[in-house]
């Protein structure tokens, strides 16, 4: 990357932002930056009663332009665990339905640190489960067409409920979509396993500063931290997790803990589909459609839906890139990580 265009990007890392301090503006932010005046999508608001019958859990359904599929995407947003909801993630769910042809359900879980773990998994969780118990009520025949999808801290989020409805005996999904999620509980680029983290965790659009003041707000309690809910990474049992596609960003500090998760599932008997997106920073999903990260990680995603049972990846398979290439990713080489628990 030429000095231009990092001097570029450090005017948009932290630790200019006081996460800590300055999420409510970060939010408010985020909602006028996606806010649209003439919508462009097809959206239908709905609310899902909690678990323990205390709130509503608002859900935002995108239907495509044009429908050639029958899955649909439950969809966990990014955002540390404290900022994003169904407003700043409108225009990306609004993209993602158009662009798989599937409906995307996007879940609007609480928030820390006014709701620190486990209330957004949980919301998560309730979700997953209302849909998977009855799909037919959201026009489901078949619960294997539900497709768990999340972003960054929402990739967590569906790792998260992965593990804990397998856990709990319960059906779970078939596949799941995870884009550079969060995966492991430390981010210090003095104590991290992860050379990701020294190597991007400055100057770029997401910094190690942001990510642990995030896990601070979102797990106050460090003792916590470790917890296999909110680090997979850390789990002792990863078997009967779903078919998983893993998209990693190369610029980012959370892409070397991304493909160690997936690496672990694999071994863990899991199919596993990984795909580097290279020069992508963090945050990709987000871009306008026209960006090169985008329209390549779509093609990957597209060719996982449409991907028929008995030519799924095999557990530890390669991702592949659009034009054919391999994308070999067996943890040597620069991206090797070491002293991993």
């Amino acid at each position: 990357m030429n000095r231009l265009v990092r001097a570029v990007l450090s005017l948009f890392a932290a630790p200019r932002v006081n996460m800590r301090e300055d999420y409510a503006k970060v939010r408010r932010l985020q909602r006028q930056l996606a806010a649209r005046p003439v919508p462009r999508y097809r959206a239908l608001d709905r609310q899902i009663l909690s678990a323990d019958g205390e709130h509503q859990i608002p859900v935002r359904v995108f239907r495509p332009r044009e429908q050639r599929r029958e899955e649909i995407l439950l969809f966990f947003h990014g955002g540390g665990w404290v900022t994003g909801d169904i407003e700043s993630y409108t225009p990306a769910c609004a993209a993602m339905a158009d662009l798989t042809g599937c409906v995307v359900a996007s879940v609007d879980y609480r928030l820390a640190p006014e709701h620190p773990f486990p209330a957004g998994l949980d919301d998560c969780v309730r979700v997953a489960r209302q849909l998977l118990d009855d799909p037919q009520r959201a026009g489901i025949e078949d619960p294997g067409r539900i497709v768990l999808v999340g972003d960054s801290a929402g990739g967590n989020l569906a790792a998260a409920v992965s593990l804990l409805l397998h856990e709990q005996g319960h059906r779970g999904v078939s596949r799941q979509i995870l884009l550079y999620p969060v995966t492991y509980w430390d981010h210090s680029p003095d104590t991290s396993p992860f050379a990701s983290v020294r190597n991007h965790g400055e100057g770029y659009r997401l910094t190690s500063t942001e990510v642990q003041d995030y896990m601070e707000l979102y797990v106050p309690d460090p003792a916590q931290r470790q917890d296999r809910l909110v680090a997979p990474l850390m789990a002792e049992d990863l078997s009967g997790q779903p078919e998983t596609l893993l998209l990693t960003a190369e610029l980012d500090l959370l892409c070397d803990e991304g493909e160690a998760y997936g690496r672990a599932l694999a071994a863990a008997g899991t199919p596993v589909h990984m795909h580097r997106v290279e020069g992508a920073l963090h945050g990709f999903i987000a871009l306008p459609r026209f960006a090169r990260p985008l329209r390549e990680a779509y093609e990957v995603i597209n060719a996982f839906l449409d991907a028929a049972d008995d030519a799924a990846p095999q557990p530890g398979a390669a991702g592949a890139r659009p034009d054919g290439t391999g994308s070999q990713l067996d943890g040597t080489g620069p991206h090797e990580t070491k002293g991993l628990p």
